[in-house]
C-alpha cells in the first residue's frame, strides 16, 4: 500500500525514534508498504518517520544510482543489487575523508544541496527476519544509509548545510510547509492537518 510521505515542517521528523521489537504489530506489511511508497516516489532510501512512524526502521534500494558512468564495472554492479532494511541500526564508527555529494528527499521536495559525509561507516542492525548484523559500506551506499540513519535519529539533511545556504532556501521550505509544493506523489503537509 503506498503512503503518504511526511513533509518539511512535520515534528515527527525530528523525534528521535523508538526501537521496534520482533513482536511489533504487522512489521513485514509496515516494511512492505515502505517499500510500495519509496518506489512509488522514486526514492532510493526512506525512513519509518517520513509516513508518519517514529519507530527506527528505514529502507534503501540503490539500484537507480547503478547507471552512473562516473562508476567502475563493479561498483555499479553492487549498487544494482543493493536493496536492504535496516531496523533498530546503530551506526558504530564513521570514517574517511569527508566528501560533498548533492542530496535530496521525498519529504523535501524540489530542494537538492551539497551535504559532506564520512566516506565509510561500520552499522549494525537487524534485518525483517530479526537477524543481527554488523556491516562496513563506503562510498554511495554508506552516504545513502548516513542520510536514512539521520532520519531515525530526528535530524534533516538542511540541517547539514551552511546557514547562509538555509536562507537561500527557506522559502521552498516555507512552501513545502504550506503544502504549495506538487510533487508527483503523495504527500501530507503540516499545513493540511486538521482541515
Amino acid at each position: 500500500m503506498i503512503l503518504p510521505i511526511i513533509g518539511y515542517g512535520d515534528p515527527v521528523l525530528r523525534k528521535v525514534c523508538e526501537e521496534v521489537t520482533q513482536d511489533y504489530p504487522k512489521l513485514k506489511e509496515t516494511i512492505a508498504n515502505m517499500y510500495d511508497t519509496m518506489y512509488n516516489a522514486y526514492g532510493v532510501g526512506l525512513a519509518a518517520p517520513q509516513v508518519g512512524m517514529s519507530i527506527r526502521i528505514f529502507i534503501i534500494d540503490c539500484e537507480p544510482f547503478s547507471d552512473s558512468e562516473d562508476l567502475t564495472q563493479e561498483e555499479q554492479e553492487l549498487l544494482k543489487n543493493f536493496r536492504k532494511t535496516f531496523i533498530n541500526a546503530k551506526i558504530l564508527k564513521e570514517e574517511g575523508e569527508e566528501w560533498g555529494f548533492n542530496e535530496g528527499c521525498l519529504s523535501i521536495p524540489d530542494v537538492r544541496e551539497d551535504v559532506f559525509r564520512k566516506e565509510k561507516i561500520t552499522i549494525e542492525y537487524y534485518d525483517e527476519d530479526f537477524n543481527k548484523h554488523t556491516d562496513v559500506y563506503d562510498g554511495l551506499i554508506a552516504r545513502v544509509i548516513q542520510h536514512e540513519y539521520d532520519h531515525i535519529e530526528g535530524i534533516l539533511f538542511t540541517d547539514k548545510i551552511s546557514s547562509l545556504k538555509k536562507r537561500l532556501i527557506s522559502k521552498k521550505l516555507q512552501n513545502i510547509m504550506e503544502g504549495k509544493t506538487r510533487p508527483d506523489y503523495k504527500m501530507k503537509f503540516i499545513a493540511k492537518k486538521g482541515r
